[in-house]
């Protein structure tokens, strides 16, 4: 399928990782943002007629001016970068003695208010969109604006759950979001910070099924389970030498996903009844994506990654 386009829509960043409370890089990230670099890298080089853009907004300083150049190095449209008056957010991300990190961020509460991008989305483009940036209430609303228009125009919604517990939303937000995609991605730890559930075949068919047909449920080093109509299968992680990093795993999953509709043509209505065999040939990329991530302190896969 030619000449599609993969439309991301999240937080820019900058991330400063810390080890042992000493910082070990410094790397433009944010959950969409850190996919859609692995997308420039692999999609951007294996399916050239496809247009990768991400959309956000960043200030007007050096962290603004660094981030967008590394996406336009890496094959991104920036086109869609509001840059307003005001400091670009920067995250602490703290290692832990497994590689797992958790987040200090620092935001400029001052920023304009984000502007919902103007896209001339076709059917069968993808929208990728999720974490916080898609249930702030600064940004949720101007999110959904945008998820309803690729909607309507016939492209495939993406929705990566990635629900912390310091998260300030309504799991009545993240729903609306559900409702309007056509493959979710949700961890264990997401349904257990929004549901209280960490069973994802209930979770599937009482909070998601009634909404979205596919859910993608992973969890860490452990087996990663899917669910559509009539489907329900298990996928083993692969394997990693030594992990040094677990910051852009789940985010370069979804990278692998999208690459997967991609590169085999999935369609917008093969989607609504995937088979097993459909499974197969998307979660075993997404997992090559996500081990390659996290040997080393890179949001991304490396520029000669191949899937």
């Amino acid at each position: 399928m030619q000449n599609r386009t993969v439309v991301g829509i999240g937080e820019t960043v900058l991330d400063i990782v810390f080890r042992n409370m000493q910082p070990q890089a410094a790397v433009p990230g944010g959950s969409v943002f850190n996919a859609m670099v692995s997308l420039g890298r692999t999609a951007g080089r294996d399916c050239p007629d496809t247009r990768l853009l991400m959309a956000s907004q960043a200030g007007q300083d050096a962290v603004a001016d660094l981030i967008t150049e590394f996406m336009a190095q890496n094959g991104l449209d920036t086109s869609c970068i509001q840059q307003d008056p005001g400091q670009s957010t920067v995250s602490m991300a703290l290692l832990d003695e497994l590689n797992n990190a958790r987040y200090e961020f620092f935001r400029d509460r001052e920023l304009p208010p984000f502007r919902t991008p103007q896209i001339a989305f076709r059917p069968e483009d993808i929208l990728l969109f999720g974490s916080f940036f898609a249930v702030s209430g600064a940004t949720g609303p101007q999110t959904r604006e945008l998820v309803q228009a690729a909607r309507a125009a016939g492209a495939i919604i993406y929705y990566d759950i990635n629900f912390r517990r310091n998260h300030p939303a309504d799991p009545r937000t993240v729903e609306e979001n559900i409702a309007l995609s056509d493959i979710v991605r949700g961890s264990d730890e997401d349904i257990q910070n929004l549901w209280g559930d960490p069973d994802p075949a209930r979770v599937y068919r009482e909070r998601i099924a009634p909404r979205c047909p596919n859910y993608i449920c992973t969890k860490g080093a452990q087996p990663a389970e899917v669910f559509s109509p009539g489907v329900h299968a298990c996928f083993e992680t692969e394997p990693v030498a030594r992990v040094v990093s677990t910051i852009g795993a789940g985010d370069n999953f979804n990278a692998g996903i999208v690459y997967g509709i991609l590169r085999h043509g999935f369609t917008r209505e093969r989607l609504r009844s995937l088979s097993e065999a459909d499974w197969r040939l998307l979660v075993p990329t997404a997992m090559r994506f996500s081990a390659e991530v996290c040997g080393s302190l890179q949001n991304y896969v490396g520029p000669d990654f191949q899937p």
